[in-house]
């Protein structure tokens, strides 16, 4: 069956049968679930032992359902407003006189965001590129025993979907473009979660792969794309029993997916097995009728269609009581699961910072990729190690983590700069120069007429604040004005324009331009503007609240630039060493505009790279990045959003403390216009609000391999301080207990060098001769991580399973195995492949 056929076979299964639901729904036709209906449950092949219901607990439910009333039914099925709030994101009452508790909600995918201090993790796809499914439970534990402490008792997270394209602004809270390494990764984070008790919220379910247009994009893809690609990862989150799944703000097929039966009812309860609750994004309900219908049971983070309109929906008939005695029945039973409904639930556990903060140095050193490395500049010794430059805004101002529902208050996050100069100890010389400015200097007093002292303004609580002047350019320049603050965002207006508008819809958190703290903890905002020689006016304007705020204006010229850039170019020249820290803002709510370093950051570099072979490039940066400087570099290390240890996993990197075992989960462009969405445009950012995933199987170094698209680095890339050779592949049929439809892989890995090292062993496998269905030039069929000593060797054996080897076929509705003689690939990325050979894979 071609793509096209198939695509519109989707839109039909997708499309037409959620319309139908929801056309049944609006005519007052959704039906009342069978007698004594029960969520469905995961198969005994599936499920952990903690999904199987307990003995007695279908009575414990069925005995609260008879007590509660129509209203007290309904005000578990959305959020309302916290009367004790812990700044988390949401929360929904409980009923007290039946001992039902009052749920809080936070967002999670680095760590978990309350007003207090918690853990901040390392981003998402920095756990992942250490290729250590082990290491993502260890994650997911961190977040759960933090979430009970903190007491919350859900956490918004793991993040499922695909990284599809580099512009998307949440790349960094997902993991992979890949989607067995996705589903890998999300169910050990979801058992990690789990594991201290607090429920987990795979998100968002599905096909949310970009901010832009989020809300409204209908996104189109074909059935088979569907189950290979994106699903893959929700799918596996539902094996070990993830508590609950949110629905995402976007059409799947022509349905918002908060109201598409296919997918919440037929697809993940009925073919999965989910047996927890769906809840929906935040404001991402549009109906009552068609939502419960298809199988949302709760509504967030308000009651606008599951308050009142849903009792109303009852008693006026269109909607079966029952519906909502389901939905109220799918989440007592998982927080009975979860030992919420017990007299006497289990006490929350303390907080261990210290441990916390031990397996977030793990995970940001385990994930470190060196994707270039020149001239022995790394790692950092001898004589190269003890004069080194640092340059760099967040080499002094560490860069810990993205914006929107991923912030979280650290206890604490030390500088890279001090990192190394500790590591670089006593009789080293480690000089730093600012080389970019992230937050400007202080509007001089002579320029601005009358002078308000613009630098610190305290606004008392419940006053305003408000200032109007000018000031004169004698020649054309280019600035970029800043504003920090610590309440609500302030207006200013620069001849007339507003510079930093609030967009309609987006919070405050989640709007673009912002930026890590100030060092001080102030919100930043910025706008670069070219102005004209002559007369500007300038106008402030800022409102107190409730609890006060402390605000200043600030601003950068071409002037400040170029003495920047001088003194990072000096500092340089006089160190035998430079590491320079690259950073990009990136954050929920806005997709990114270019691949390119921001700002000034890729002049700088050229700059300090030409008079100083020897600079080392680090990267805090969210996704794959264009590098037009590369190759002036020494040594480029990715280090994406390293959370609050970050600085010291860098400077262990830096110096050869550890070996740099991470690999690439997504691959980066060597072209903006050499991606999987490239300039179409209807793949990204869709065109009318419509988006079609033609892509179909081919995600990320698929679609590399696909058209023959050489990339700057591959899918699995990463260089170590070692040397590996690969040797003596075996393939044969059959696989784990003996089964006849996989594959046994079995290679020798060998550490040539004179240091430990750590390598990601990978194995790709070829598409199947006798499939007639679109199928991959190559899939990654597994990987293992180890460390070997200098000159040790390891026998590596990896089991293939059917489902990998398998494709999904519209036509059976099932996935078929791949049989006939297929290729298999080993090596160290997706483009070095070395060992090669054929296998035949059977059925049975």
């Amino acid at each position: 069956m071609s793509e096209a056929v198939s695509r519109r076979r989707a839109m039909r299964l997708l499309g037409a049968m959620g319309g139908l639901g929801a056309a049944l729904g609006a005519a007052g036709c959704v039906p009342a679930p069978p007698p004594g209906a029960q969520p469905r449950r995961a198969s005994a092949s599936g499920a952990s032992p903690a999904a199987a219901p307990a003995a007695g607990r279908t009575a414990r439910i069925d005995a609260l359902l008879e007590r509660l009333t129509l209203e007290e039914k309904t005000v578990l099925l959305h959020g309302g407003p916290d009367p004790d709030p812990l700044g988390q994101a949401g929360y929904v009452p409980g009923i007290p006189r039946l001992g039902i508790p009052a749920l809080r909600l936070a967002d999670g995918p680095a760590g978990v965001r309350v007003a207090r201090p918690a853990t901040a993790l390392p981003a998402p796809v920095l756990l992942a590129s250490a290729f250590d499914p082990a290491l993502a439970r260890a994650y997911g534990r961190v977040l759960g025993r933090e979430g009970r402490a903190l007491g919350i008792d859900v956490l918004l997270s793991p993040m499922a979907n695909l990284i599809r394209t580099p512009y998307a602004g949440r790349n960094f809270e997902t993991f992979a473009e890949d989607p067995k390494l996705t589903a890998d990764l999300v169910a050990e984070v979801v058992r990690g979660i789990q594991d201290e008790g607090l429920v987990a919220t795979v998100k968002h379910f599905a096909l949310n792969n970009q901010e832009k247009g989020r809300d409204t994009v209908d996104v189109i893809a074909a059935e088979q794309t569907l189950h290979e690609t994106e699903l893959r990862g929700f799918e596996a989150a539902v094996a070990p029993g993830a508590g609950a799944v949110m629905g995402a703000y976007n059409k799947v097929n022509g349905v918002y997916a908060c109201e598409s039966k296919p997918l919440l009812d037929e697809l993940l309860r009925g073919r999965w097995g989910f047996d927890g609750w769906v809840m929906s994004d935040w404001n991402a309900t549009h109906s009552t009728v068609a939502s419960i219908g298809a199988g949302l049971d709760m509504e967030m983070p308000g009651g606008t269609h599951y308050g009142a309109p849903l009792r109303e929906a009852v008693r006026g008939g269109s909607v079966h009581e029952g519906a909502v005695d389901l939905a109220v029945r799918r989440i007592l039973t998982t927080l009975d699961r979860f030992g919420l409904l017990a007299g006497h639930p289990a006490a929350r556990p303390s907080r261990d910072a210290a441990a916390g903060a031990a397996t977030a140095r793990q995970i940001a050193t385990a994930g470190a990729v060196l994707l270039r490395n020149e001239r022995a500049t790394l790692p950092l010794t001898g004589p190269a190690a003890r004069s080194i430059a640092v340059i760099g805004p967040t080499g002094r101002t560490p860069f810990v983590g993205g914006g929107g529902s991923a912030h979280v208050v650290p206890d604490a996050a030390a500088a890279p700069l001090d990192e190394i100069r500790r590591r670089a100890g006593s009789g080293s010389t480690v000089a730093y120069a600012l080389g970019e400015d992230l937050y400007g200097r202080p509007l001089p007093a002579k320029l601005l007429t009358p002078d308000a002292g613009l630098d610190d303004r305290v606004v008392a609580p419940g006053r305003t604040w408000g200032f109007e002047g000018t000031f004169r350019l004698a020649a054309d320049d280019e600035w970029t004005l800043l504003v920090h603050y610590t309440g609500k965002r302030p207006s200013v207006r620069l001849d007339g324009e507003e510079l930093f508008p609030v967009r309609q819809g987006v919070a405050e958190q989640f709007a673009g331009g912002l930026l890590a703290a100030a060092p001080d903890g102030r919100t930043v905002r910025r706008r670069t503007l070219a102005l004209k020689a002559g007369e500007h006016r300038l106008a402030a304007f800022a409102e107190g609240g409730p609890k006060g705020q402390r605000l200043r204006l600030r601003h950068t010229t071409k002037a400040t630039r170029a003495a920047d850039l001088a003194e990072a170019v000096k500092a340089a020249k006089a160190a035998r060493s430079v590491v320079l820290f690259a950073y990009e803002d990136a954050t929920e709510g806005s997709d990114r505009t270019s691949l390119g370093l921001p700002g000034g950051q890729a002049a700088l570099i050229e700059a300090v790279a030409a008079v100083n072979p020897r600079t080392t490039v680090v990267l805090n940066t969210s996704s794959g990045t264009t590098m037009p400087w590369l190759p002036r570099t020494g040594a480029v290390l990715q280090m994406y959003y390293p959370g609050q240890e970050g600085a010291a996993a860098t400077a262990d990197v830096l110096f050869g403390d550890a070996d740099p075992g991470g690999r690439l989960t997504q691959t980066f462009p060597a072209d903006e216009r050499a991606t999987p969405v490239g300039a179409d445009l209807m793949r990204y950012p869709g065109v009318g609000g419509r988006q079609e995933y033609t892509e179909g199987v081919h995600v990320g170094h698929r679609w590399y391999d696909q058209q023959r698209v050489a990339p700057l680095f591959a899918f699995g890339h990463g260089l170590s301080y070692t040397t590996w050779a690969y040797e003596k592949l075996a393939v044969r049929p059959g696989g784990a207990h003996g089964k006849r439809s996989g594959l046994r892989v079995e290679f020798t890995v060998r550490n040539t060098g004179r240091r430990t090292g750590t390598d990601v062993a990978q194995v790709y496998v070829g598409p199947s001769p006798d499939l007639k269905l679109d199928q991959p030039v190559r899939a990654l069929a597994g990987y293992r991580r180890l460390t070997l000593e200098p000159g040790e060797a390891r026998r590596i054996v990896l089991d293939i399973d059917a489902r990998t080897l398998s494709s999904w076929d519209p036509q059976r509705d099932a996935w078929v195995v791949g049989t006939g003689r297929r290729e298999v690939f080993a090596g160290r990325s997706s483009r070095e492949l070395p060992l090669r050979a054929k296998a035949v894979v059977a059925t049975g």
